[in-house]
């Protein structure tokens, strides 16, 4: 089952492995159990969502 338009906050847990875009634009493949990073651009607290 896919999650669509659903955002994840830096700091939640990956719950599904696939590719995730930040709020700055960039594109990164997280794996489920690894923590959303800060942005990749500011390295601030962001907002990540399913690219997939």
């Amino acid at each position: 089952m896919s999650s669509t338009n659903t955002s994840y906050r830096t700091g939640e847990i990956v719950k599904h492995d696939g590719n995730y875009i930040s709020e700055s634009g960039k594109k990164d493949k997280l794996q489920k159990g690894e923590k959303f990073p800060a942005c990749p651009v500011s390295g601030n607290e962001t907002t990540w969502n399913n690219a997939d």
